[in-house]
């Protein structure tokens, strides 16, 4: 439960975009800006735009989520699933948030080295890939529970260190 009190916190909290120098504008989810195979537009959904849709984005979170074999994350309530913003959030952690660790490190350290605040989109991205190492950390055992903590432990800290740089007074709304 305490769990899902800490992705409701971070879920709440809109992350505003603040100017970053030039040379730290690297995408942290690359996936985000390549074209799907099917369709020239890019993948790159926004699943918080007003409150209804971070509450509606928490209701898919808490729902029964299933991730396949092939690591496919797909929401069980039919009801929710056929929502419109169902298949953003579909899209997003099918084909934009990284689920392994290797790439799961490789953000948190691009994270690590990220001055200002996240963009939006950043920070939620972040928060859905938090929640996907959290589920992996929960049904791991072993070295491999090990793993996946420390991963999400990375995770955790880039978005406590986020949210303490928008508290500061220096941050710009």
């Amino acid at each position: 439960m305490c769990w899902k009190t800490l992705l409701l916190l971070l879920l709440y909290y809109d992350a505003q975009a603040t100017v970053t120098p030039r040379w730290n504008r690297a995408p942290l989810f690359p996936a985000a800006s390549r074209p799907k195979r099917s369709s020239s537009a890019p993948l790159n959904p926004v699943l918080q735009t007003s409150l209804e849709e971070v509450d509606l984005l928490y209701e898919f979170l808490l729902a029964e989520l299933e991730i396949g074999k092939d690591l496919r994350i797909s929401i069980k309530d039919e009801e929710l699933s056929s929502l419109r913003k169902a298949a953003d959030f579909s899209t997003v952690c099918n084909h934009v948030i990284p689920k392994g660790v290797p790439d799961i490190r490789r953000l948190s350290a691009r994270l690590s080295r990220y001055t200002g605040v996240l963009r939006k989109e950043d920070f939620e991205r972040t928060v859905l890939t938090l929640a996907y190492a959290a589920y992996r950390t929960a049904g791991a055992h072993g070295h491999q529970k090990d793993v996946w903590a420390h991963s999400l432990l990375g995770l955790f800290q880039a978005l406590k260190h986020d949210l303490m740089l928008s508290l500061s007074p220096k941050s710009s709304h």
